[in-house]
């Protein structure tokens, strides 16, 4: 069936196509609605004619922020994403010969994928952990450990993206995190 995570369906192909469009999808869900997002990929993908991480890496910065920045821009921040995009593709190439799965086809176990998802631009533990907690339950991504290595993201309910696999669940999510920052609120 695939992603279903931009209300998009072309844009959630791309994330079913390119596991680097998926990782940057990821990536740009910082301060801005998740499945606008990871509609991030496809607007790259229209625009430059490709999403390849070698292509990414090799633009010209100037002209790749202009191109990120143009309505509807790729993030709310699109040049500072766009300059960590690049920086992720620059990581994909000389670390992952180019393949965004090796990130995690490569990883020994949860930790060790854990691990590499935090040691790219953009990932801090939380999202990383959100990231890793995706791959396990919609892609079946399931090294030994991941569980632990993610927490309770690894639980049934609508805690994150890696829990959104319509628009019904899409919206589970945003009333968990709604009522999850509200409680934040009231225990100050």
């Amino acid at each position: 069936m695939g992603f279903q995570i931009t209300g998009d369906p072309a844009a959630d192909k791309v994330l079913d196509d390119s596991a680097f469009a998926l990782l940057a999808g990821m990536m740009l869900d910082q301060q801005y609605p998740m499945e606008h997002a990871f509609r991030g990929p496809a607007k790259v993908l229209d625009r430059l004619g490709t999403f390849a991480p070698d292509a990414i890496a090799s633009a010209d910065p100037g002209e790749f922020a202009a191109m990120a920045s143009t309505p509807p821009a790729i993030h709310r921040f699109p040049g500072s994403m766009a300059a960590r995009l690049q920086e992720l593709a620059r990581i994909v190439e000389e670390t992952y010969g180019g393949d965004a799965s090796r990130l995690w086809t490569d990883a020994a176990d949860g930790k060790d994928l854990l691990k590499r998802v935090m040691a790219l631009p953009g990932f801090g533990k939380q999202k990383a952990q959100i990231f890793v907690a995706l791959l396990a339950k919609q892609l079946g991504v399931r090294p030994e450990g991941w569980e632990a290595a993610v927490g309770d993201y690894a639980l049934e309910g609508h805690r994150s993206v890696a829990d959104v696999v319509d628009a019904e669940s899409l919206q589970k999510v945003r009333d968990f995190k709604k009522a999850k920052k509200a409680a934040a609120r009231s225990s100050d």
